[in-house]
């Protein structure tokens, strides 16, 4: 395996990465070190978050960094202030014994004042979200007339957040006369047109296969009814006792439901969203940094500049949009040659949209049963003991302690003291299961349901007559003329009302103008008329339909 050294880093960064535990170049900086020392080229390197990209373009940069020219020679864009800080970081501990070496972010949020003086003073790396760098291009306080390279982090996110027009306007700005290097996750059409506009013969390097997930992540999928999905993150989270892991919903609101549901049930929990300043975010991010925070539940935009390296699991409490957001998820965790799992929550209905990200990212998602309260039980005891067997002992510290807790417990034998101290640690695990009842899969539940349904089907015909007679005092009544009146196996217990029950109508219509009649909402189930041209297509078409996670039953009704 080649060295650091062996590619030709100067000695005084290889002291310094040395310091930080560097031994041997990962794969994406065993490709393109070589390539930046060695030559002027334009390249396009897709790797994952969390691959040692920093280094790989970071080091070859210092390195050819002309410190007597006090003019900008380097700049770095990528997508968020917090990324700006830990490249800018990285590359300052790469550069620790390089004299004279500027290193300087510039974000928004952050005193331009003081950003502008630094800049007055010289600066040899720029590292730079583009709104900030734009704001200061348009100020004329940065001046690029000596820039030798460019490099775009994370490209596809700059993109995803809005940012092509101003990276356009500052590229613009540049000499002619740079290497374009380029990073990202993955290669939607729009890095393609970057490439074509911006870069001559770009040499493309891949880690993996394009859009394709690392292979040091496991991605699981449990298949639950909508109500049911919280208290699966929560088996989820009882079943690894040691899970140190991103959550991920869609929106700011359920981002912090969720945290406040898990902190409220006892979990070392946390909230990252937009709805916060930028001071409650970095002190919630400086938490779950240092472990003081287990669980992060976060929407996508908020967590794009945490970078956290050993992030055991990623949850997909609600799945992305799209799937390259998928990708970034989930390459979060299993980083830095280790391994990691990333879940995703999901009801029936959004299962086409894992067989699309499993197509895109080249790997199947393994169907897992949620963990039973034996299993979760069983786990989190053993977890106890293993923690037991491995605590250190300061004989030093106890040993004065001891002859008193000895004459404590001497009326206790060894199977009781073992019993009592399991109890004291666990009761609240045994407790809580002890009468929770099994999480079932939407495909068991229909079974069930279905059982139940033909129950109700022997017997439900005389049923759903005495309910009509209640209701009118005679036989079910006549539809008006050219309608049809059905029979749908929900009500008002399912939320349902005539504005829902017309919406699911329509929907299922496939664009069709289908007239609707009265409608009749009973405890448990529902009677309306449609225009009678369209009613057994109605039948076909809600075959497979869910209503709030139960299945839609429709008939013609009986009269």
């Amino acid at each position: 395996m080649i060295t650091f050294e062996e590619m030709g880093i100067m000695p005084e960064i290889l002291n310094a990465i040395g310091e930080l535990g560097f031994q041997y170049p990962m794969p994406v900086q065993e490709k393109v070190i070589p390539l930046l020392l060695d030559k002027k080229q334009d390249i396009i390197a897709l790797a994952q978050t969390g691959t040692g990209k920093t280094a790989a373009f970071g080091l070859p940069l210092i390195q050819h960094i002309d410190l007597k020219n006090k003019k900008t020679q380097t700049l770095i864009l990528c997508p968020t202030r917090e990324l700006c800080v830990q490249i800018a970081d990285d590359l300052k501990d790469f550069a620790k014994y390089i004299e004279n070496l500027k290193i300087l972010p510039v974000y928004g949020g952050a005193n331009i004042e003081t950003q502008l003086s630094a800049l007055k003073k010289g600066v040899h790396i720029i590292v730079a979200t583009p709104g900030r760098m734009l704001d200061l291009l348009r100020r004329k306080a940065a001046n690029f007339d000596e820039v030798k390279t460019v490099v775009l982090d994370e490209a596809d996110e700059m993109l995803n957040m809005g940012f092509l027009e101003s990276l356009n306007d500052i590229l613009s700005q540049v000499p002619e006369e740079h290497n374009t290097l380029l990073f990202s996750a993955t290669m939607p059409k729009e890095i393609v047109a970057i490439a074509q506009n911006y870069m001559v013969n770009a040499l493309e390097i891949t880690i993996g296969n394009r859009n394709e997930s690392t292979n040091a992540v496991k991605h699981v999928c449990y298949t639950v009814q909508a109500k049911d999905k919280y208290y699966t993150l929560k088996r989820i989270a009882d079943f690894h006792p040691n899970i140190y892991g991103l959550i991920f919903c869609r929106t700011r609101r359920e981002t912090q439901e969720i945290a406040d549901k898990l902190i409220k049930d006892g979990y070392n929990a946390d909230a990252l969203h937009g709805d916060l300043s930028q001071a409650q975010r970095d002190y919630v991010m400086q938490k779950f940094r240092i472990r003081n925070v287990q669980l992060l539940v976060a929407t996508d935009v908020a967590a794009r500049g945490l970078d956290v390296d050993d992030l055991t699991h990623v949850i997909n409490y609600t799945l992305p949009d799209d799937v390259e957001t998928y990708t970034h998820r989930s390459g979060r965790t299993g980083r830095a040659g280790k391994t990691g799992v990333s879940i995703a929550i999901i009801n029936l209905r959004e299962k086409h949209l894992i067989k699309q990200i499993e197509k895109k990212i080249n790997k199947k998602f393994e169907d897992q049963k949620v963990p039973t309260g034996r299993e979760i039980c069983e786990k989190q005891l053993f977890n106890l003991i293993n923690k037991m067997e491995k605590v250190e002992i300061d004989d030093s510290q106890i040993d004065s302690y001891l002859p008193q807790i000895y004459r404590k417990l001497e009326w206790l034998d060894k199977e009781d003291i073992i019993k009592r101290f399991v109890s004291l640690e666990f009761n609240r695990f045994l407790n809580y299961y002890r009468d929770a009842e099994d999480i079932s899969t939407p495909q068991a539940e229909e079974k069930k349901e279905k059982g139940r349904r033909e129950n109700r089907e022997r017997g439900g015909n005389e049923r759903k007559s005495r309910s009509e007679k209640k209701r009118s005092g005679k036989n079910p009544r006549a539809a008006e003329k050219g309608y049809t009146r059905m029979f749908i196996n929900i009500g008002k217990t399912d939320g349902l009302y005539p504005n829902t029950l017309i919406e699911l109508i329509n929907k299922s219509s496939q664009g069709k103008n289908i007239n609707i009649g009265k409608i009749d909402l009973m405890k448990n189930f529902s009677f309306f008329e449609i225009d009678s041209l369209y009613a057994t297509s109605l039948i076909k078409e809600l075959k497979n339909v869910y209503y709030k996670d139960r299945r839609v039953s429709i008939e013609i009704a009986q009269s």
